[in-house]
C-alpha cells in the first residue's frame, strides 16, 4: 500500500501520488522495467478520479521516470545513478521517448458518407499535421455506451478527447468528470448546456435561417419542419431557431401544426427495421392531413428521403407539388438531388483536433470557446419556385 508524506496533505491529490511513486522508484522498490500501478490501481489505492491518476502518472513520465506505453502500461524507465550522481539514460530509453507520439481519442455517435466522413477525414489530417494519432470509438448515441467509451480511451492513455455527444436531455456523469479534472476535450457537432466545455460546430441558427428564406424566394409560405424530437439536442434547436426567425423576417405566422417532431428511424441509438416504414406512415398521414404543404425543411437527410418516400405513395410530384430541403448530403454523390445546406465538416474536424492540443499545451488564453462555421446552399433538383396549382387533393 502506498502511503503519502505527512507534509504532502495540503498539496494537491496528483502531487501527493507523484511524490510517493517517485520516492519509491528512487528507493528501488519498483525497479527498472516494472509495471507500476495502473490509473484504475491508483483510483482504488487513493480513492481519487482517474484524471488525477493520469495526472500524476503524466509528471513521472515528463521527470523521465517512467514509460507510457499506450495499451501496456507503465514502466519504470531504463534510468540510473552513478557514483557521482549524475543521471544515465540508456540509449534505448531515448529512443522509446522519442517514438512516444500523442494519442487523442474520438468518441462519436456514428458516421456515414451523408455526415461524420469528412469529420474524420479533417481530424486524421490534422493528426498527421501534427505527428500524432487518432483513436475512434463509436457510441451509437446511447449514453451509457458513451460513457464507457471515454473510461476505454482514458484507460488507454489519450492526451485528449474530441466528444460528439449523445443526442438526448442528460450530458454524461464522464463529461462532468472531465471538467471537474480539467482534462484536454473538445464537442464537436454540438454544445451541452451549463457544461464548461469548448465546442465546435455548424452556424445553425444562421443556417436554417437561410436555407428557409431560400424557399420563401421560390414563393413557398406553407412549409412544414420534420425533425426528430429535439430533447434538449442543441443543434435541432438551433435549426428551429434559425426556421422560426426567417419566418419572423418575412412577417410569416409560424404555424407549428404542420410541424413533425417524432421522426425516430434517423436516430444513431434506433435499431428498429421497422421504424422507418413507420415514419413514412405518419409523413402520409400528415401530408393528407395538411394538403396546403407546398415545402418541407428536413433537419437531416435521412429524413429528407423519407419526405420523398411518403410523396412517392401519394402521387406528389417533387418538386413540382412538393419541395425538400434539407441540411447534408452523401459527398459522394456527385450530382445530389435534395437541395441541401452543406457543413463543413472537413474544417470542423481539423478545428477540433486543434483546439484539443492547444487545451493540452495551455495556448487557449480564453478559456472554453465556442466556435461556430458556415453552411452553403447546394441547388438539387428538389426545390422549385411554387406552382400555380390546386391544392393537392390525398388520395
Amino acid at each position: 500500500m502506498l502511503v503519502l508524506a505527512k507534509d504532502s496533505a495540503s498539496k494537491p491529490m496528483y502531487e501527493q501520488i507523484f511524490e510517493s511513486l517517485r520516492e519509491r522508484i528512487q528507493q528501488h522498490q519498483y525497479k527498472i522495467g516494472d509495471r507500476v500501478p495502473s490509473e484504475k490501481e491508483l483510483c482504488d489505492e487513493f480513492g481519487v478520479s482517474r484524471i488525477t491518476t493520469k495526472k500524476a502518472l503524466e509528471m513521472l513520465a515528463n521527470e523521465q521516470l517512467i514509460v507510457r506505453q499506450p495499451g501496456r502500461g507503465s514502466f519504470v524507465a531504463d534510468t540510473a545513478l552513478d557514483e557521482l550522481g549524475r543521471e544515465v539514460t540508456s540509449v534505448a530509453n531515448k529512443g522509446q521517448k522519442q517514438e512516444r507520439k500523442l494519442l487523442i481519442g474520438l468518441v462519436i455517435t456514428n458516421f456515414s458518407d451523408m455526415y461524420g466522413t469528412e469529420l474524420l477525414y479533417g481530424m486524421e489530417e490534422a493528426s498527421r499535421k501534427h505527428d500524432s494519432f487518432l483513436v475512434l470509438r463509436r457510441s451509437f448515441g446511447i449514453p451509457e455506451q458513451e460513457e464507457q467509451c471515454i473510461r476505454e480511451l482514458l484507460e488507454l492513455g489519450v492526451d485528449g478527447l474530441i466528444i460528439f455527444p449523445a443526442q438526448g436531455e442528460y450530458f454524461s456523469d464522464e463529461i462532468l468528470k472531465l471538467v471537474v479534472g480539467k482534462f484536454p476535450f473538445v464537442m464537436i457537432d454540438r454544445y451541452l448546456k451549463g457544461i464548461p466545455a469548448s465546442s465546435v460546430s455548424t452556424d445553425n441558427v444562421r443556417a436554417a435561417r437561410e436555407g428557409t428564406k431560400y424557399l420563401f424566394d421560390l414563393g413557398h409560405q406553407h412549409i412544414a419542419f420534420l425533425t426528430q424530437p429535439p430533447v434538449n439536442t442543441t443543434t435541432i434547436e438551433e435549426r428551429i431557431e434559425g426556421f422560426i426567425e426567417a419566418h419572423n423576417d418575412q412577417g410569416i405566422l409560424v404555424n407549428r401544426e404542420m410541424w413533425m417532431e417524432s421522426i425516430l428511424s434517423s436516430l444513431p441509438n434506433e435499431f428498429d427495421p421497422e421504424a422507418k416504414h413507420r415514419d413514412v406512415e405518419k409523413l402520409v398521414a400528415h401530408f393528407k392531413k395538411y394538403p396546403q404543404i407546398t415545402a418541407v425543411f428536413a433537419a437531416e437527410y435521412d429524413i429528407a428521403l423519407l419526405a420523398l418516400e411518403a410523396a412517392e405513395q401519394l402521387d406528389m410530384r417533387v418538386p413540382e407539388e412538393l419541395s425538400i430541403l434539407c441540411f447534408d448530403s452523401p459527398h459522394t454523390e456527385r450530382h445530389s438531388r435534395i437541395t441541401h445546406l452543406k457543413q463543413n465538416q472537413f474544417d470542423m474536424g481539423e478545428k477540433a483536433f486543434e483546439m484539443v492540443l492547444q487545451h493540452m499545451h495551455g495556448q487557449e488564453l480564453g478559456g472554453v470557446k465556442r466556435v461556430v462555421l458556415p453552411a452553403s446552399i447546394v441547388k438539387g433538383t428538389s426545390t422549385s419556385q411554387v406552382r400555380e396549382r390546386a391544392v393537392f387533393q390525398p388520395k
